[in-house]
């Protein structure tokens, strides 16, 4: 009798649940691993929306090809095509399934699902839960999948770490992980791995990401051989609330819903916001891209944002913009606005201890989302353009049985990511995804895991043990917060809306640094018990690899495209750098290593990307069906 096929899902978020949920229902059993409580994954705290085509866009006009064309020009066309096709497609049919899973989708009066504006898009294409969405979708899947949990499909392991995958033969047959409340370092077997962690907001220190996301398992799969794609593309959001701890999310819903971004007329102006006229306001997105005013992709408003203040016009003469939702008060009621954004303007109010509705909220852009990441592979089908349903390559990483999903992987969203786009790739992968792992597992993987030596397993559990023995008993002079703090700040400073190469190259240099201190660094808790000191401390080497990949890949692609802007080279350049970067690891030298693979734009030819509505750039026509 053939053994059970066993497949392990790291990440709880959307991707984590969606995937677990779709091999179950394969019959194969999950082991899923989760740093927090399943429900408390980063996914909790997206808020605007997920994008998809339906019957009511349709009827403006809209349809999935609009989509796909979207979300490639949004990434600045640096995404490979078939799968952004695929996800786009598929899109309307998750949205059925969300909501027969109980979403509470907000509704219009006539009792459909209701739409909203996001940017890079002049049609209302984005679903939504108030301004909780991503809460309302995990809860959702969490329940589905305590349903297998129930049935013994899925077996969930929260609060335990990924150290490090284990790799037998030049395969991905499992996984060393370690218990964050005893712990404990074990093995697990698996007939293929499911990498769902997230992002890496935390390289940057303050993010509007949660405090689990350093992108340390990323970093430990790139360490081992995985490939790591476009690490220099990372999002900054242009509207979040800076705080001394993070940086706080206030949702793109609030411009769909009819915010608007000003500042004073007058440098330095000081005066209440609710003194100053509308004619000494300035409007400045609205001014420059007149067609999308507000709604401009992320990477465009962040710029403008960003620039706006640095040429002393912020609020204050200080780096905060207006975000203001008066206009929308009075135009619909105050309880229709409070229906659709009261959990951001919650947070708000919360945070900062004014009415956003009374007065405009003071905002400023933030890190906020990873567009790199563990490279992942697809299978086109060449009828339909998308890709070849089932086929174990799709989303597979360059490690054999080693799988990438959500927002670890670099699949969808190019040098951009549109909003409410990343809710919807997290939970395609997961769906999609998942009858092409079972295959993997059923006939392409040549050795089942319950075959695979016990050394295999035994090698990576001391690998891991001795770091952790060293890190405990290292009696060095480095504060590991501090060391991280100081990495961020510069981080910030140098990689994130604007880039100098100068400045790169001294961040290179100060991270060649970073690894020989890091040497040094000493535990303030050495006790074997919940100890978060040292599970931060180890991750902060893995950081440090991280922002060199990603300081490394920004320094060489000299254009700029999406959410890389050098103002040294201001346009895109498609004759050298329409490629993704691969960062590869090199164990001699500790350093990464920048080659670059091709993008595949068959469905699609790469044309200026303009919201302005100056020029006039139609898309190209869906092809006819076959």
């Amino acid at each position: 009798m053939a053994a059970k096929k066993n497949v392990i899902v790291v990440g709880g978020g959307l991707a984590g649940l969606s995937c677990s949920i779709k091999l179950a229902e394969e019959g194969v059993h999950v082991d899923l691993f989760s740093m927090v409580p399943v429900k408390r994954s980063h996914s909790v705290c997206a808020q605007g929306g997920i994008n998809a085509c339906n019957d009511i866009a349709r009827q403006q006009g809209y349809s999935e090809w609009m989509h796909f064309d979207e979300t490639c020009v949004g990434g600045d066309f640096l995404a490979d095509q078939p799968p952004v096709r695929e996800m786009c497609y598929w899109a309307p049919k998750i949205i059925d399934l969300l909501d027969r899973m109980g979403v509470p989708f907000n509704r219009t009066p006539e009792g459909q699902r209701d739409l909203r504006l996001f940017g890079g898009s002049l049609f209302k294409r984005t679903f939504f839960a108030g301004a909780t969405t991503g809460q309302q979708l995990l809860y959702a899947l969490d329940e589905q999948t305590r349903r297998w949990e129930a049935e013994d499909k899925v077996t969930k392991y929260e609060f335990w770490e990924f150290l490090w995958p284990v790799l037998h033969e030049g395969r991905c047959v499992g996984i060393v992980a370690q218990d964050m409340r005893t712990m404990q370092i074990r093995a697990f077997r698996a007939d293929a791995v499911v990498m769902a962690t997230g992002g890496n907001g935390l390289v940057f220190g303050k993010s509007t990401m949660s405090v689990i996301c350093t992108g340390g398992a990323v970093a430990r799969c790139y360490q081992a051989g995985a490939k790591y794609g476009n690490p220099e593309m990372m999002q900054v959001h242009p509207t979040a609330i800076p705080g001394e701890d993070k940086c706080r999310l206030i949702s793109e819903s609030a411009r769909g819903e009819g915010g608007r971004i000003w500042v004073p007329r007058k440098q330095g102006d000081t005066r209440p916001p609710n003194t100053i006229p509308e004619e000494e306001r300035w409007y400045f997105l609205e001014e420059k891209y007149p067609k999308y005013g507000n709604l401009v992709p992320r990477d465009i408003a962040t710029r403008e944002l960003f620039l706006t203040c640095q040429q002393g016009y912020g609020v204050g003469g200080g780096n905060m913009v207006y975000l203001d939702l008066r206009d929308k008060v009075k135009e619909i009621g105050r309880e229709r606005v409070l229906a659709k954004l009261e959990g951001i303007l919650e947070i708000y109010e919360k945070f900062v201890g004014t009415d956003p509705l009374k007065e405009p909220m003071k905002i400023f852009p933030a890190v906020h989302y990873t567009m790199g990441g563990l490279w992942a592979g697809f299978a086109k089908d060449e009828k339909s353009g998308g890709l070849k349903a089932g086929d174990p390559a799709n989303m597979m990483t360059n490690i054999p049985g080693l799988y990438a999903m959500g927002e670890c992987a670099v699949t969808y969203h190019g040098a951009n990511r549109l909003g409410a786009n990343s809710l919807l790739s997290c939970i395609f992968d997961g769906l999609f995804g998942g009858s092409c792992i079972k295959n993997y597992t059923t006939d392409a993987n040549r050795t089942a895991a319950a075959d695979v030596p016990q050394a295999s397993y035994d090698a990576i559990v001391k690998q891991e043990q001795d770091r952790q023995d060293w890190l405990v008993k290292n009696n060095g002079t480095e504060n590991p917060y501090l060391l991280w703090q100081e990495m961020g700040e510069m981080m910030t400073l140098n990689c994130t809306v604007v880039r100098f190469n100068d400045k790169l190259e001294q961040t290179i240099d100060a991270c060649q640094q970073w690894k020989e201190r890091y040497k040094k660094v000493k535990l303030s808790d050495t006790l074997m018990w919940t100890n978060q000191n040292l599970s931060f401390a180890r991750a902060l080497r893995d950081m440090i690899l991280s922002a060199e990949a990603i300081l490394q890949s920004a320094l060489h692609r000299n254009e700029s495209r999406g959410a890389h802007y050098k103002p040294e080279f201001p346009t895109r350049d498609d004759a050298n750098f329409l490629k993704t970067t691969i960062a590869e690891y090199d164990p001699i030298g500790n350093c990464a290593v920048i080659s670059y693979a091709p993008v595949d734009t068959s469905l699609l030819p790469p044309r200026a990307r303009d919201y302005s509505g100056k020029t006039v750039a139609k898309p190209a026509v869906e092809p006819a069906k076959v």
